[in-house]
């Protein structure tokens, strides 16, 4: 099984922390990935391959 990791980005896009897992395909890893999504953005990877960005929806007090 492939290997998966999401960043979850703070609001000026550092690394907040990462989550790694094996998914079957891209479809799961992307499933797993949407369920990170909060207020933080999500980049989702396998090895050096970006996959998807997924951006959270924010409080316009906090957009900058």
């Amino acid at each position: 099984m492939p290997d998966y990791r999401a960043y979850l980005l703070n609001e000026h896009g550092g690394i907040i922390r990462r989550v790694e897992w094996h998914c079957a395909d891209d479809a799961a890893a992307e499933q797993r990935a949407r369920q990170l999504v909060d207020v933080h953005d999500v980049e989702l990877w396998q090895r050096d391959r970006k996959i998807a960005v997924y951006r959270a929806v924010r409080p316009p007090f906090f957009r900058t």
